[in-house]
């Protein structure tokens, strides 16, 4: 079984698992039912018994059905895990709102959580984006408050820019930065990720199948209440010319006895030693696919056609990674 590694948090902070468990997909977001709680549950206390600690949530999953699942996971074991929260977020009827960044809300927000969690302090928390309506000097310096109030162990950020990335960790050194990162969605190479590895900071990469369209699983058309639809990369011709880039990832992952799936854990991995793959789960069944890619090895020739085949830009199409 493959033994997952650490990672280390920031230039001076805490080694947590190399792999992070999403647990996003145990509450309804969007709306629909929410998947069988004992499963989730199971799922999460299952992934700490296999070294993977970093928990990863945000107070607006379920409406805070998400926080308090993971509390009754970590009941009786919270030395056990890693603990990262975001906020900001508002949903109704799962719809999204917008968000409220302020410092008084932000100071009510994290008292929701530590309550719904079950715990004393956050070990990782962050917004979940800027929008610029709130300073990032308020939005950071309100989080090192907590810090001093022993409310939050580390600050991280989420789905930010590099400009942002670099202010914020003037104002407070900034441990993890959680953002989108696939072969198909690569537009974070050329400022993000190497301001992120200048100071330091690791990252947290997830939607590591580009929401569905790497694990091999796809077709076009898409059925027509299929909620991909909302963006343009799913939508005709694009999904079309999307695949046939796919076609090369699946024959990759037969010829090597592995799932698609598993190649783009694996090719995020391979990196760098500062980046996460942060997999979203809800079953057990999951875990030893997604943890055995880990321990995935790709040759120089198959980084080559990976790399050559999903050149940034080379999927058409938008999604609300690149808002």
């Amino acid at each position: 079984m493959t033994t997952i590694k650490k990672i280390q948090l920031g230039q001076n902070g805490p080694l947590v698992s190399k792999l992070g468990l999403g647990c996003m997909r145990m509450s309804s977001v969007w709306g629909g039912p929410t998947p069988d709680e004992t499963e989730s549950i199971a799922t999460i206390q299952s992934a700490l018994n296999s070294g993977i600690n970093f928990l990863n949530t945000g107070d607006f999953y379920g409406a805070g059905h998400n926080e308090l699942l993971i509390g009754k996971a970590i009941k009786g074991r919270r030395d056990d895990a890693f603990i990262s929260v975001k906020f900001g977020a508002f949903f109704h009827n799962g719809q999204w709102l917008g968000l409220d960044l302020r410092p008084v809300a932000i100071k009510n927000f994290i008292n929701y959580s530590l309550t719904r969690l079950g715990i004393d302090t956050i070990d990782l928390y962050q917004p979940c984006r800027m929008d610029g309506s709130v300073p990032v000097a308020d939005i950071i310096g309100t989080v090192a408050d907590l810090i001093k109030e022993g409310k939050v162990r580390y600050i991280g950020v989420s789905e930010i820019t590099a400009d942002q990335l670099r202010e914020a960790n003037q104002i407070h050194p900034i441990s993890a930065l959680e953002i989108g990162y696939s072969l198909a969605d690569r537009q974070i190479e050329s400022e993000l990720l190497p301001a992120a590895k200048e100071m330091g900071i690791a990252v947290a990469a997830f939607a590591n199948t580009a929401e569905g369209l790497l694990t091999g699983d796809m077709k076009a058309p898409l059925a027509d209440n299929d909620h991909h639809l909302h963006f343009s990369r799913f939508q005709g011709e694009n999904l079309v010319k999307n695949l046939e880039k796919v076609e090369v990832l699946k024959a990759l992952a037969k010829d090597k006895q592995l799932t698609p799936t598993q190649i783009a854990i694996a090719w995020v991995n391979a990196q760098d030693d500062h980046i996460m793959p942060l997999v979203s789960m809800s079953r057990r069944s999951r875990l030893p696919e997604n943890i055995a890619a880990m321990g995935i090895e790709l040759t120089t020739s198959e980084m080559e056609l990976l790399n050559t085949t999903f050149t940034p830009g080379a999927i058409l199409g938008g999604t609300y990674l690149q808002r």
